[in-house]
């Protein structure tokens, strides 16, 4: 009997195949992620890597990066075909494209579309990138197809504000304003892909966008599945049921997946800084000698050892050397546990001190914060960390409840957005303009102010050395190291380009993205 129902269900399976051939032939592409579910599929609230990788084959920009390169120098035109800037920088007129169709028959993409997305983008009870808009004083759109930005003062990268890229992505206004809240779970954008399904805790669907303006994406749909658990995504993987999977950043991970047959190890940058920041408003962190003597208990070299050579870069500073502004001309603390425990002797700790934090189940936080916890513990510090989900672990941190913050993340490649958003007052946790200043810093300001209007390339540098000095003198941070992204993907699967760089932070679907059968 058993045997019979097999048989009738091959034989129907055989003829919807004969019956609809495109259904037999569709090409999918599934990517595991270690998280346990998105923050939003609004691409103005969405600020976990979890919500990149869904949000960016739905959206575009008016401009964007070259899906491999990160460059600054190599934004291209996107929704917008052209623009022209003022003299002085502050008024910039951007040329839509004609003919740009939102999904599910939410009509064509006009200026004023992008007149509400960016004004969107800068309001900060609509947005959590709104800090990035500061200087925008205004939005207008002149015709259909004209929308011209006026700024209060000159800013970094006017185009980098743009980018297929956090807030820079245009959404539908009529959308946003018919769905309300549910937009967050309901988007509408002009990516090649649009959203089919997402079941909470599960998976994100989406499928071709037959109206895509760059042409019909190869794929016919993309599934983003939600895998916290490293043994789970990988045994996926190698049971064919995951085609892409984002992988642990170590090491040894590395060298066990490229034993796998058939499988392709993506290493790819800008790479994300792990950085502790010091909540100065908190005791026992308010004291620079604490601060201090944490710093000089973290064994940084014995944490990349561990991490891996192929996933690790070295961070001396709040800024990347490879970003715009990035030096390594700062203080360096040695690692050296006598200077830490005289430090904390002086701070009156003789016998160490107890801390308490919550960190993220993902293992880009947990594992390096697992090594810190037992080189903290060396020196009398102990620390105790209260494990929880991704989500809520960005909900917690930015309710102030920790003394340190592990936190780790990608930016615009230039100094001006890592320092605006981590050590500039307007930024600090729990105020009306809180970003994500977590360590309560006030104290460079004026540098960040400066550096934001000054014309010469070369001076604009000097001032964001002298921040990055400062923070470091300060003991306000301990930048640890860089973390290249991980991902094992089938070799049948064609990415379309070759991965370099990308600020989504994820080996991300494009139109051009193919499976060879």
């Amino acid at each position: 009997m058993r045997s019979s129902k097999f048989l009738l269900i091959f034989f129907v399976s055989i003829m919807v195949g004969m019956v609809n051939p495109a259904l037999a032939q569709e090409k999918v592409v599934k990517m595991a992620l270690k998280a346990s579910d998105i923050r939003s599929l609004d691409p103005h609230y969405g600020t976990t890597t979890i919500d990149y990788a869904c949000i960016d084959p739905m959206f575009n920009g008016l401009v964007r990066f070259k899906p491999e390169d990160i460059n600054p120098e190599k934004i291209e035109p996107d929704l917008a075909e052209r623009w022209d800037r003022s003299k002085d920088g502050l008024v910039w007129t951007f040329y839509l494209r004609k003919g740009v169709k939102f999904h599910k028959g939410y009509g064509e993409m006009t200026a004023e579309d992008v007149k509400f997305s960016l004004e969107k983008a800068a309001n900060k009870a609509t947005s959590g990138f709104a800090g990035d808009y500061a200087a925008l004083a205004k939005v207008e759109a002149l015709d259909k197809y004209t929308v011209r930005l006026t700024f209060k003062s000159a800013i970094p990268s006017v185009l980098g504000i743009l980018t297929n890229y956090h807030g820079g992505y245009i959404v539908s206004k009529r959308a946003v304003e018919e769905k309300g809240d549910k937009f967050k779970v309901d988007p509408i954008g002009t990516g090649p892909f649009m959203l089919k399904e997402y079941i909470p805790k599960e998976k994100v669907v989406e499928v071709r966008n037959p109206d895509y303006f760059r042409g019909k994406s190869k794929l016919d749909r993309i599934e983003l599945w939600f895998m916290p658990d490293a043994s789970s995504r990988e045994m996926a993987f190698r049971k064919g049921e995951i085609d892409i999977v984002e992988g642990e950043r170590e090491q040894a991970w590395v060298n066990k997946m490229r034993q796998v047959p058939g499988t392709a190890i993506e290493i790819f940058g800008p790479g994300e800084t792990l950085v502790v920041h010091f909540n100065m408003a908190k005791k026992p962190l308010d004291d620079i000698r604490v601060r201090r003597a944490i710093c000089h208990a973290i064994n940084i070299d014995e944490l990349m050892k561990f991490l891996g050579p192929d996933v690790t870069e070295k961070l001396v500073s709040a800024i990347p050397m490879n970003y715009l502004g990035g030096t390594d001309k700062v203080p360096k603390y040695e690692f050296s546990p006598e200077k830490a425990k005289k430090l904390l002797t002086e701070a009156g700790y003789p016998k160490g001190l107890d801390l308490s934090m919550v960190i993220t189940e993902m293992s880009d936080y947990r594992r390096p914060m697992e090594q810190v916890q037992e080189q903290l513990r060396r020196v009398g510090i102990n620390l105790k960390m209260d494990v929880i989900a991704h989500s809520a672990f960005h909900e917690q941190i930015r309710k102030d409840v920790n003394p340190m913050v592990l936190y780790v993340c990608a930016r615009f490649p230039t100094a001006d957005p890592m320092l605006t958003q981590f050590y500039y007052s307007k930024s600090i946790v729990g105020t009306p303009t809180a970003i994500t200043n977590f360590s309560h810093y006030n104290k460079i300001d004026d540098l960040i102010e400066k550096a934001r209007v000054e014309p010469d390339a070369k001076k604009q540098k000097d001032i964001w050395a002298e921040a990055q000095k400062k923070i470091i003198e300060d003991a306000v941070a301990l930048p640890l190291c860089i973390t290249k992204f991980v991902f094992a993907r089938k070799i049948n699967v064609d990415l379309g380009y070759e991965m370099r760089s990308t600020l989504t932070l994820v080996t991300t679907i494009k139109e051009t993205t193919d499976v060879r059968k």
